[in-house]
């Protein structure tokens, strides 16, 4: 295969390139980044000497640009979108034109070609569950944004979708709880406690930390993607979660703190967020479809998580500092209204 992969220098880009550069040595990468704040050059610089890997820098707004790359492969494998729910509050904005006109920008290159397209989305786009019944998102859940991040993201998905239903583009789609591993930006949730603890601060909880989450580790995501891609089915969704039910915020805390030998007096309690959702995901229909199943657990993903970011420092100590910048910014937006 010959594949174009979008956002590849992000969080979940960079770990799905590394594993299928792993299982398919083989096939050809064309990784197309704009290294925003979310990206990493340093996350693939090992592979700048393997022959079946390219790295371009460029914006999937950018139509020439885009038409240039998807005239090269057979597979668009498409991560890139601005991501943090707390960003598109403070700009949403940008996350209309990455994640709504920069899809559009991919699936109107893919048109030309009939170029294999796979989509990566959230279950974000289908609002929140109640936390009190066993209620949970599926692929036959109506969308119900409640955030300026899930509001363009589910445009994309409808996008997408129409482009197989309108003119026949080879498409799937897949919908994800969130995910967590190496490599992730230490503005996100399990990173910033990790990060946090190795730097001796105080963890913010947002609330009372009783939202729920699925939590789904990050290299059970790419498996999941390449089920898809080999076996799933054209003009399918499919919702992809993690081993465990989901767990409240304040339970992950202290799973991450036990894990690293501290105490709850490290939890600062702030005020709770806009559109501050709860997930819930089943992912029985890949399942029972086409045979995947997550493999780790939520304590083994964490351990292997808290491991990575501890022996790896130098690499979120970068980014560790203007996380916390935007963090005070929004604080004091919200403290305005």
């Amino acid at each position: 295969m010959k594949l174009l992969i979008t956002g590849g220098l992000g969080f979940i880009g960079t770990n799905f390139i590394r594993y299928w550069i792993t299982k398919h040595p083989n096939d050809q990468i064309i990784n197309l980044d704009k290294i925003t704040y979310a990206a990493n050059p340093d996350n693939l610089a090992n592979l700048s000497t393997n022959p079946n890997y390219k790295f371009i820098k460029g914006d999937i707004v950018d139509q020439e640009v885009v038409d240039d790359l998807v005239s090269q492969v057979d597979t668009i494998v498409h991560f890139a979108a601005e991501s943090h729910v707390d960003r598109s509050i403070d700009d949403p904005l940008l996350f209309v034109k990455t994640n709504v006109l920069g899809t559009y920008s991919l699936l109107k290159a893919a048109l030309k070609q009939k170029t294999r397209f796979h989509h990566i989305s959230t279950d974000e786009v289908y609002g929140t569950v109640d936390p009190n019944t066993n209620e949970e998102f599926s692929e036959i859940t109506s969308f119900n944004p409640t955030s300026p991040y899930a509001a363009s993201k589910a445009s994309s998905d409808l996008f997408a979708l129409s482009f197989y239903k309108t003119y026949g583009l080879p498409l799937t789609i897949t919908n994800c709880s969130n995910n967590y591993g190496p490599y992730q930006n230490p503005e996100k949730f399990i990173p910033r406690l990790i990060t946090n603890i190795l730097s001796d601060k105080k963890i913010p909880v947002y609330g009372r930390g009783e939202n729920l989450r699925d939590w789904l580790f990050v290299d059970d995501h790419c498996s999941a993607i390449e089920t898809v891609l080999l076996k799933g089915k054209i003009g399918e969704t499919y919702c992809i979660g993690g081993l465990k039910e989901a767990t409240r915020n304040i339970d992950i805390v202290k799973k991450v703190l036990t894990i690293m030998g501290r105490g709850e007096e490290m939890i600062e309690y702030v005020a709770d967020r806009p559109a501050h959702d709860n997930y819930r995901v089943s992912w029985k229909k890949i399942n029972q479809e086409l045979g995947w199943q997550p493999k780790e657990s939520l304590e083994s993903g964490l351990t292997k998580t808290i491991k990575w970011y501890t022996e790896n420092q130098d690499w979120w100590q970068k980014s560790k500092a203007e996380a916390e910048q935007f963090y005070q910014k929004l604080n004091n937006y919200q403290n305005l209204k």
